[in-house]
């Protein structure tokens, strides 16, 4: 059945759209690399913003403060910009981290713990309560969300891939928002490291990898990883002379060369990110890295604005 579309390029600039439209596109996406000739006449930034399924993935320093408590302001103000995509006719999956921070912070530990299965009960602890949050947040605006936590035989396995597959594209049709992240409580492949059996395939190891997968496998047109950092720079973005890098389109040693380790409270650092950045790019999809603190950001993306480090496919000869 035919499904008109909507051009968002129109919606990040204020024009006038047709609300049945929108409605009607919810329940039957077409997406933008379906016009050839279309993607072809757009600028990076305009492909961003006529994104019409977007992955976003929320690093656990967007969601905690400095001093481990929890970013109200942050939390909300993401679920708002997400609420309102989908109200506009976006489809939009969240891969969150932040189950292991808010566990630490709920048990009232001093740090986050190394022992592995103390890491997991916090794991446990803070899932319930991060979905308590996001069902609490979107719920106030309007929307219903699905709990999908995911281990990597879930891409390992063809059945269980389709599963997965299906299950999410019906979310979708059915307007509901996919919050996903790994099973921590049961899989130990984010938490303790390298895997220790030679013959075990790493697929994830952090839930900046793992967005990039749910993007290729849920074919999304975008992938916003935010952290607190405002996106790539040339050298340490505390040190003088650092400079934010706005566009690549393509990831050389040089460019890995930028990236720094993460800070403690989260397990994905630069290179995570990167490597998230190139399994996007080479399934020839966009991604783009942002600094999730910064209020509106999302919005900003999503209307074409030069926000972040977007690392756009080079176009095949």
């Amino acid at each position: 059945m035919h499904r008109q579309r909507v051009d968002f390029r129109l919606l990040a600039h204020g024009s006038a759209y047709d609300e049945s439209a929108c409605h009607e596109y919810g329940l039957g996406r077409k997406a933008i690399g379906a016009a050839k000739s279309q993607r072809t006449e757009l600028s990076p930034r305009e492909q961003v913003a006529a994104s019409a399924r977007i992955v976003v993935k929320i690093g656990t320093n967007v969601l905690m403060r400095d001093d481990g408590g929890v970013s109200i302001g942050a939390f909300y103000g993401i679920a708002e910009s997400l609420a309102n995509f989908r109200r506009a006719g976006r489809e939009v999956l969240l891969v969150s981290s932040g189950a292991v921070g808010l566990g630490v912070q709920r048990l009232e530990l001093s740090a986050r713990p190394s022992d592995l299965a103390l890491v997991q009960a916090c794991a446990a602890v803070g899932q319930s309560r991060l979905m308590s949050m996001y069902d609490d947040a979107f719920e106030k605006l309007g929307f219903r969300v699905a709990q999908v936590l995911l281990t990597e035989d879930d891409f390992l396995d063809s059945r269980r891939h389709e599963n997965l597959r299906a299950t999410l594209t019906t979310l979708l049709q059915l307007g509901v928002i996919p919050v996903i992240n790994e099973n921590d409580t049961v899989s130990t492949a984010e938490l303790d490291g390298p895997a220790s059996g030679a013959e075990r395939i790493r697929v994830f190891g952090d839930n900046d990898k793992l967005s990039a997968l749910v993007m290729t496998h849920i074919d999304a047109d975008l992938l916003v990883l935010l952290s607190d950092v405002d996106g790539l720079y040339t050298d340490d973005p505390q040190s003088e002379g650092a400079t934010l890098i706005p566009e690549l389109d393509s990831l050389d040693e040089t460019i890995r060369g930028f990236a720094r380790g993460g800070n403690g409270r989260g397990r994905g650092g630069m290179e995570t990110k990167l490597e998230a950045v190139r399994i996007a790019n080479e399934d020839g999809r966009p991604a783009i890295i942002a600094n999730g603190r910064t209020p509106g950001v999302l919005d900003a993306i999503l209307a074409g604005k030069p926000v972040g480090t977007l690392f756009f496919p080079r176009k095949r000869q």
